[in-house]
């Protein structure tokens, strides 16, 4: 067997050794046309698609609470302009069954001014001017003060009751609670009258049902409003992972066994930071009154910062890190002297960008047309979702044979279904539609999704590529960097619009058609979640598990297949079958050399999110005393350190990916240049010195010279 786990038979050939080779072909033709016309046609339709949904839809429906005669709340321009607020009669209604099916409240909707701040019955507020005068505020036009209390409630035309409220996403909302185990509606007002109690029990047992929901609500709005007190600081913390991520991968250039060790060092260092913190959290609990009880005893609360009030919530964060920590030192021990071997890589592929440093900001090009895509097709979803007519329908107390069905407002008073069921009325209920166009909007919801999998894939590949035939450039330059061409990087981007958008858009097309298969999936997931069929969930969870193993697979196919297509030109069926052999003859090295520089690529990534993770903790946490006058008061502090522990980590592997790239690009040019070479005079090694003494391996001179 030849060194390294190369075996050849079943797994292919190795390529033979071609004299003229000098890196990524210049003479090269389309690949995959018919799969490149394919794909700009798909786009066409997709701009078809837009274009359509932009004409039908109204995105006012997304923006703008709509009241029972399909009017927008707010707008400007209308009679509403003044009234941006949706006030329901009897939310009561809103916890019926029935608005899961139809995505509205059976009950009176109007636009006001502002939400009521006070309690107050019907028949009380009548006997006063003053507060008639207010409450005629929630009542549909043409209520007069000679109207009895009687009258107005047959017509529907006031709410029974008003409930101090407030706004959440422009529709009103009660503000009830519990003090003293007396029902509080608001601040301070309480149901203190007999009467009063038994005309509100069926509104609160209504609401109820909805507490936890509220509380969501109120979680989010308290997030939200941490986002505009701290907004500025995360950006600044943001800034500040990128010119760490910058200036970590300019050190890795010049000292990368250095700094992997040091990095490496101080991950652990952190994590052992990390474990010591917790414990002396965890021991400072010791004593203090509820510190012993359990996280489910406590159930779920609004409030985080209470589950730091116990001693088990530190416990386990102790656990967790001291497994993170043990993980680490024995792979560590363990792969000692692969670590080795992949720092050589790391310089190798430090040295490469080195000569091409503007790869390290392509990936802000790539982000650039990710925006576009996800813009794109956030844009055309809502259109298209907005895109349908308005449908009322007819809303009842008691039973009416025309229950539910459809009807027209304007002229619903005189109709014979009014005349049948004297106390329905005909509101809005949906959007919708029964023209072919609103018949296929399902249809064309789908083909959006799909086309921004596809598409997203597609500037993904496109930047692997790019990347890809700029790095194989500089490895298989005889001199390094004289024989590097002029401008690899936009050299690469154009050969592969040029001659592999047919290439891309197949790879892409396949991982598109997996993850649309998987969103399916997860959609079926959801929807059988009450299912008391095992067998069922079982094949389920199965299909999910083997797709998910799928899209890996493919992702990583594609990957390879893309570095191969960049450096021989071929079409992606042959650049994927050359690519998965060549992998195959070296599985030895594949299954370590290669991953094991993935792990310390990403213990660098862990390292960035450790130090701005750390560092905001203890600035918006204010527990240094130095930052308590800078550091915005926030309801949850976690709030933006989570932000910024997510956005540091995406934006350093932004960085990182290019380095990993590159690592990938120069280990399949390495495999190619064992296989094509033997270091004879006729049959040079093109790798690096550096990689030769690692090998134990050198070009032997000839002996004529």
């Amino acid at each position: 067997m030849p060194e390294g786990g190369e075996y050849y038979g079943k797994n292919g050939e190795p390529r033979k050794h071609d004299p003229s080779f000098r890196g990524p072909i210049q003479n090269r033709g389309c690949t995959d046309i018919v799969c490149c016309i394919l794909f700009i046609i798909a786009i066409l339709g997709y701009i078809a698609v837009g274009i359509l949904a932009w004409s039908q839809g109204d995105p006012r429906k997304v923006i703008y609470p709509t009241d029972s005669r399909g009017q927008f709340c707010g707008q400007a321009g209308t009679p509403l302009e003044k009234k941006p607020f949706l006030f329901y009669f009897n939310i009561m209604k809103c916890a019926s069954p029935m608005v899961l099916l139809e995505f509205q409240c059976p009950t009176t909707q109007m636009c006001v001014e502002k939400c009521p701040d006070k309690f107050m019955t019907l028949i009380k507020a009548y006997a006063v001017n003053s507060d008639f005068a207010y409450y005629k505020n929630f009542c549909e036009e043409g209520v007069t003060n000679t109207m009895g209390v009687a009258e107005i409630l047959k017509q529907r035309l006031c709410p029974a009751m008003l409930l101090p409220s407030k706004p959440f996403t422009r529709r009103c909302f009660p503000a009830l609670g519990m003090k003293g185990g007396v029902i509080t509606v608001g601040n301070s007002s309480t149901f203190n009258d007999g009467n009063e109690i038994r005309n509100a029990q069926d509104l609160v047992a209504g609401v109820q049902n909805a507490t936890v929901v509220m509380e969501a609500r109120q979680v989010v709005m308290k997030i939200f409003e941490d986002f505009t007190h701290c907004w500025y600081w995360i950006l600044l913390g943001l800034v500040i992972a990128m010119i760490i991520s910058l200036v970590f991968l300019i050190l890795l250039r010049f000292l990368a066994g250095i700094m992997v060790w040091v990095m490496i060092a101080m991950l652990v260092a952190v994590i052992g930071y990390g474990i010591f913190h917790c414990y002396m959290e965890y021991a400072a609990l010791k004593g203090e009154a509820g510190a012993n009880v359990t996280i489910k005893d406590l159930g779920f609360q609004t409030d985080f910062t209470v589950y730091l009030q116990i001693r088990q919530t530190w416990l386990a964060f102790i656990i967790i890190l001291a497994i993170v920590e043990v993980i680490i030192i024995l792979l560590l021990i363990f792969l000692w002297k692969r670590i080795l071997i992949a720092i050589a890589l790391i310089k190798e592929a430090s040295r490469a960008i080195g000569h091409m440093l503007c790869s390290l900001f392509y990936p802000l090009f790539t982000f650039l047309l990710l925006a576009v895509v996800i813009a794109y097709w956030g844009v055309t979803a809502v259109f298209l979702s907005t895109s349908n007519q308005p449908i009322y329908k007819i809303f009842n107390e008691t039973n009416c044979d025309y229950s539910r069905q459809t009807c027209d407002p304007a002229n619903y008073s005189t109709s014979p279904m009014k005349a049948q069921c004297a106390d329905s009325k005909c509101l809005f209920a949906f959007y919708g539609g029964e023209t072919p166009y609103h018949k296929y909007l399902i249809a064309l919801q789908f083909y959006n999704v799909f086309l921004f999998f596809w598409c997203a894939n597609f500037v993904l590949g496109l930047g692997q590529m790019t990347l890809a035939g700029a790095f194989a450039s500089y490895y298989w330059a005889a001199k390094k960097p004289d024989d590097i061409p002029a401008f690899p990087v936009f050299s690469s981007f154009g050969r592969s619009l040029r001659y592999h958008t047919g290439t891309l858009a197949f790879g892409s097309l396949i991982l598109s058609i997996i993850q649309i298969i998987r969103v399916l999936l997860e959609y079926l997931d959801h929807k059988l979640k009450g299912a008391q069929n095992k067998f069922a969930k079982f094949l389920l969870c199965c299909l999910k598990c083997c797709f998910w193993c799928l899209e890996k697979f493919v992702k990583f196919l594609n990957r390879n297949a893309y570095i191969m297509s960049a450096i021989y030109g071929k079409n992606f069926c042959t650049s994927a079958r050359d690519a998965f052999f060549l992998l195959m003859r070296n599985v030895i090295r594949v299954a370590v050399l290669d991953k094991v520089t993935d792990f310390i690529l990403f213990l660098g990534k862990l390292l960035i999110v450790g130090l701005l993770g750390v560092f905001s903790f203890f600035f918006f946490s204010g527990r240094v005393k130095a930052f308590q006058n800078t550091a915005p008061t926030l309801n949850y502090y976690w709030v933006p350190i989570l932000t910024m522990v997510v956005c540091s980590y995406l934006i350093a592997h932004a960085f990182f990916s290019v380095y990993s790239m590159c690592v990938d690009t120069l280990f399949l040019c390495f495999l190619e240049d064992l296989e094509r070479n033997d270091g004879s005079p006729e049959r040079p090694y093109m790798m690096s010195e550096n990689l030769l003494k690692i090998l134990k391996k050198k070009n032997k001179t000839d002996p004529a010279q």
